[in-house]
């Protein structure tokens, strides 16, 4: 382990390079956030599986005190983007000061090699080879680059995309549909969802339209949490001679993922949800033998061979990618299996009783395949977008809970749910009894 005295003088002659995550770091959040030096230090995991370690409780206060976290509301919105942790906060607080001090020197000289080395550590942790994955913004940027330049779409083929998939991505299939004059099929996941349903539905659609080319496919999704069983339905796919690319914006983190298990040709992932990186940081995939059917981006003159090519983000925040490999050192410190039975664990705190008030729906499924973090719930199923849009003000202005509402669902608006490694067991219950009065008054 790096000592205090090590690392002071390792800032004092930081150099480009120093990109992995030091130890004993002080001092960033203002003191108003700041945390207590003993509560620095994050203890090994406990022995155990992870279901046995998701319920112990001390570990993961010494989890949660490693995130600054406002005291204005109790946060179970986590789904927007993902609070760094103390150290992944120092190490971008550092490398922020870097760049601003060495500026264009910085960025011409040193900043290339150092892409190069935290894109080969993003590949790793994803399965996959550095040639196959490219930095991008967000998952949205990244999507709308898969979709967009995919050039095996002509006039007369289709496009499809579900209900649940993001509003964003299915802007971008009818844009690609409308350019390519294409036609656009869409088709809604059933409530209740299980494998069976969703895959007879994926099945159905791509049955009714034989010439479907790209289908736009939502692994864990933002609107419910559901977990699509991505792979099956890409093999199905596949199988009509369909292309699938796969909005992974939430699931990097948020469960264990390596993306050749998804069996998809193109893939995005966020880096600031679920693994806490600094906010403006994805990547997008594209396996190496299904390079060819993205087109260059924006006249791009970069070679045909290269995923570089495909997408042309400009300038790009330094310190943010310089900061990646201090994210995902913390979060393989604890482990995704671990990290990610802690937060069903969390989920099921608040959904297991919720369940049985009167009035509570809950849209996702228990099955331990088909959910991780996120579940949604309506009250007395009503769907209405302003019923639901008050429920959320509801929970923060009178109970102190933050949520968020969701909308574009076939049967209506939900409110969405989703804990973080800062909550806890008592964050569950909390809601669970703001529940409860709001159900009885509806």
């Amino acid at each position: 382990m790096t000592s205090r005295r090590d690392f002071l003088r390792r800032a004092a002659l930081a150099s480009a390079a120093s990109v992995a995550l030091p130890s004993g770091a002080q001092g960033a959040p203002s003191p108003a956030l700041a945390l207590e030096p003993r509560h620095r230090e994050l203890p090994p995991a406990p022995p155990g599986t992870p279901a046995q370690v998701a319920q112990d409780e001390a570990y993961w206060r010494s989890v949660a005190a490693q995130y600054a976290v406002t005291d204005r509301t109790t946060n179970m919105e986590a789904g927007f983007f993902g609070m760094m942790a103390a150290p992944v906060l120092e190490a971008y607080h550092r490398n922020v000061d870097q760049v601003n001090r060495e500026s264009s020197y910085f960025a011409r000289r040193s900043f290339p090699a150092i892409t190069e080395d935290v894109r080969a550590r993003v590949a790793t942790a994803l399965g996959v080879t550095a040639g196959e994955i490219a930095f991008a913004r967000n998952a949205t940027e990244a999507l709308q680059t898969l979709i967009g330049q995919y050039n095996r779409v002509g006039a007369g083929d289709t496009v499809m995309y579900a209900d649940l998939d993001y509003p964003a991505m299915q802007m971008a299939m009818n844009a690609l549909a409308e350019r390519r004059g294409a036609t656009v099929a869409t088709l809604d996941i059933p409530e209740p969802a299980s494998h069976d349903a969703i895959m007879a539905a994926y099945t159905a659609a791509l049955d009714a339209h034989p010439r479907t080319k790209l289908l736009l496919l939502t692994h864990a999704n933002n609107k419910t949490g559901l977990l699509h069983p991505v792979r099956a339905i890409a093999d199905l796919a596949r199988a009509r001679g369909v292309d699938t690319v796969v909005d992974a914006a939430h699931s990097f983190g948020q469960v264990p993922l390596a993306l050749p298990d998804l069996g998809a040709p193109f893939i995005a992932c966020n880096l600031h949800k679920w693994v806490g990186a600094p906010i403006g940081v994805a990547i997008l995939h594209i396996r190496k033998d299904a390079l060819a059917r993205i087109d260059r981006a924006h006249g791009d003159d970069g070679s045909l061979e290269r995923i570089d090519s495909r997408i042309h983000t400009g300038t790009t925040d330094f310190a943010a990618i310089m900061t990646v490999p201090n994210a995902l050192e913390f979060q393989q410190r604890i482990g995704i299996p671990r990290k990610a039975a802690r937060l069903r664990y969390l989920r099921d705190a608040w959904v297991a009783p919720a369940r049985r008030i009167a009035g509570v729906d809950i849209l996702t499924p228990d099955d331990p395949a088909l959910v991780g973090a996120i579940t949604s719930f309506r009250l007395h199923g009503n769907g209405d977008r302003a019923r639901n849009a008050e429920i959320s003000r509801t929970l923060q202005d009178e109970f102190g809970i933050f949520t968020v509402a969701r909308s574009g669902l076939a049967k209506g608006d939900c409110v969405r749910v989703t804990p973080a490694l800062y909550n806890s067991p008592a964050d569950a219950a909390k809601l669970v009894s703001a529940l409860r009065v709001m159900a009885a008054r509806s």
